[in-house]
């Protein structure tokens, strides 16, 4: 049998219960590698994690800043070096894709699926001068698709991250990685995000980042031993279908930059509160009252990701809860992404805040998680009420809806 004892889970996946799992899950991927590759001896383990966006709600696209954490679920690769100029990943629920590393040019045909992120990460490092070579990963995740934790993120920091252990001594630095994990999902894969989820996944830990240059945020990590604190991250998957919702997650951009152009700027980014107050009846007549509110959450939401931060690096865990609490405010009056006016019938993630508001306590915080309109919801909530916040969450949204979570502190990294 495999001997993975030199491997401490816990420091790794944070809590008792989470690294509990994690031998018999490694074995499991091991023992599946075997099988699709039987003809290699794996060499390396990876891991990338998926992402919790902690404050910052629809602040990236307008350079702002965000507080953002990597979490204890994560992607893992076995992996081993070929001599084949090939990569063949194996990753569980998406089946067998094959790359020549002659041919990395965009295929247009591939927009959308798994060969497009990979053909694009690995077109990104070689653009970038790093060295490549064929390799067989079979790749595992729990980053659940779908529950706000950016598993696409979380696949294009592993994929780099085996380059980078391969064949470059672990030497292609955190926030390279995030910059070619987003250029392959832009150019390759075909989504326009920005550059938040891939940051907080490759750097790890409690990160600010400050967009103020898009290209070349500002990383600051947050020197916070989370655990200390006797609270726990609870993400809730609302379950509510984000089908047909692509004009309301443009609208938030879209409505923000018609809001500063108001103004003479291409974004909000250096726009205050008196600034639209100055100018509020010509923001009104060309822009729109919403643009107007969304204008505002921008504002504040701004300030107070970094004040989060701040707040935390204090200790001051009251200020950051009451800072939390304002941000899930902002974000359901101001920002309102919380329901799709499309469809005011179907409001999951109105009803999961309803009830965290009712059975939380005044020390605990829930708030929209992510771009909105569907998806999850994130609580900060005291340890010793995890299980309960948990059972009611399962109850409304289906067993296994609520994710208890922890902050671990490395991003994509070579377990062994």
């Amino acid at each position: 049998m495999t001997d993975l004892s030199n491997i401490d889970f816990k420091d790794i996946y944070c809590t008792d219960s989470a690294s509990s799992l994690q031998k018999e899950r490694y074995l499991r991927a091991i023992d599946e590698f075997n099988k699709t590759f039987p003809e290699l001896t794996y060499s390396n383990i990876f891991s990338a994690p998926g992402r919790t966006e902690i404050g910052g709600n629809h602040t990236d696209h307008q350079h702002g800043t965000v507080l953002a954490a990597s979490v204890n679920k994560d992607a893992i690769a076995v992996t081993a070096r070929t001599s084949d100029n090939k990569v063949r990943v194996l990753a569980r629920g998406f089946g067998l894709t094959e790359i020549d590393l002659m041919d990395l040019k965009l295929r247009e045909e591939e927009k959308g699926s798994t060969p497009a992120l990979i053909r694009g990460v690995l077109a990104g490092l070689k653009d970038g001068g790093y060295r490549l070579g064929g390799f067989a990963a079979y790749i595992t995740s729990d980053v659940l698709i779908g529950a706000g934790l950016s598993s696409s993120a979380a696949f294009e920091t592993l994929i780099a991250t085996i380059v980078s252990g391969l064949y470059n001594d672990m030497g292609i630095d955190a926030i390279t990685i995030a910059k070619i994990g987003r250029y392959a999902e832009n150019v390759y894969f075909g989504k326009p995000c920005g550059l938040m989820d891939q940051m907080a996944c490759s750097v790890g830990g409690l990160v600010h980042i400050d967009f103020a240059e898009a290209e070349n945020p500002i990383v600051e990590p947050v020197r916070f031993d989370f655990p200390k604190t006797g609270y726990v991250i609870c993400i809730t998957d609302a379950k509510a279908s984000h089908a047909d919702l692509t004009d309301e997650y443009a609208a938030v951009p879209d409505e923000m930059r018609e809001a500063a152009s108001v103004l003479g700027k291409d974004v909000l980014r250096d726009v205050t509160f008196d600034d639209i107050i100055d100018n509020i009846d010509e923001i009104r007549k060309r822009a729109g009252d919403r643009a107007c509110l969304r204008a505002i959450h921008f504002t504040q939401e701004t300030k107070r990701a970094r004040l989060e931060a701040e707040a935390l690096m204090q200790g001051d865990m009251p200020g950051f809860i009451k800072l939390v609490q304002s941000s899930g405010n902002s974000s359901f009056k101001f920002l309102q992404n919380v329901y799709s006016n499309k469809d005011v019938r179907s409001q999951s993630v109105s009803l999961a805040l309803a009830i965290s508001d009712v059975i939380l306590k005044d020390t605990e915080a829930a708030r929209v998680h992510g771009g909105g309109f569907a998806g999850t919801i994130q609580a900060f909530v005291l340890e010793e009420n995890a299980p309960m916040y948990q059972e009611y969450m399962d109850k409304v949204f289906g067993k296994g809806s609520c994710e208890i979570l922890s902050i671990r502190k490395y991003g994509g990294i070579k377990v062994i």
